[in-house]
């Protein structure tokens, strides 16, 4: 994979980027995100495919790209698809923190060493080009204002962004509403992104961690369904951050 475009983790983290602060939007939950946003571009290599909610090797063949390599090797020893859930909601120890130093690798962002209340030394990151960002986010920008189905990549890195809460960072305020609920309808234009984004969701709603319920039985009794999970999935705006296992790496913010 040449460096020609950047990857859908890439972007999803300099959206998350606050050129104010240094600091990333919604830290826990994006490590999620960039967790899904691997498969994500790993499905557009052509090197995974949706099987059902499940995951599957269908090229091994590397990408070139390290980090999303790791991934892939990963799923490749697995041997079988995987649930998008169970993925996600794996340990991604660092992830975040793995993709800023790929950032600031290939000089799209460059560290800043500071210190917190005077004692604990914290590192803050700034893009190197905040064209590129500029331009990550026109492209949000564009297809939340004209209503024109996406490309894929912009459609999933949508879907993604919503999933893991940046729509009050992007889109903030009274004034926003309205672009963060057309960011979360921009999930339907791309499946893979979708499936992805759904699964980022059940996650920070502690889906992954519940057994599969029993089928529905005539008459009720304890083998009766509830409501479907999925429409049970509050948006992002409303979904309270649980990792599911992933914490943030002190330091970063």
């Amino acid at each position: 994979m040449g460096r020609s475009r950047r990857t859908i983790p890439e972007e999803l983290l300099l959206l998350a980027l606050d050129p104010a602060t240094g600091t990333t939007a919604q830290p826990q939950s994006l490590d999620l995100g960039l967790a899904g946003a691997q498969l994500v571009e790993l499905a557009l290599a052509g090197r995974i495919a949706p099987d059902g909610d499940r995951i599957a090797v269908v090229m091994p063949r590397p990408t070139g790209d390290p980090t999303l390599d790791t991934a892939l090797e990963l799923l490749r020893r697995r041997g079988s698809p995987v649930r998008a859930v169970h993925w996600i909601g794996g340990p991604r120890l660092g992830l975040r923190q793995t993709y800023l130093t790929h950032l600031e690798r290939c000089g799209m962002v460059h560290a800043v060493a500071g210190q917190m209340c005077g004692v604990l030394p914290t590192t803050r990151y700034q893009a190197t080009d905040t064209a590129i960002s500029r331009e990550i986010r026109a492209r949000l920008d564009t297809a939340i204002r004209t209503g024109v189905p996406p490309d894929p990549r912009t459609a999933a890195l949508a879907a993604l962004a919503h999933a893991v809460g940046l729509g009050k960072h992007l889109y903030p305020g009274n004034e926003g509403r309205s672009s963060r609920s057309r960011l979360r309808d921009l999930i339907r234009h791309d499946p893979m992104g979708g499936l992805v984004a759904h699964a980022v969701l059940d996650v920070q709603n502690g889906v992954a961690a519940q057994p599969r319920r029993a089928p529905a039985v005539a008459g009720g009794g304890p083998g009766r369904r509830t409501a479907g999970v999925r429409g049970a999935v509050a948006p992002a705006e409303t979904v309270p951050h649980r990792t599911g296992g992933v914490m943030a790496r002190a330091g970063v913010s």
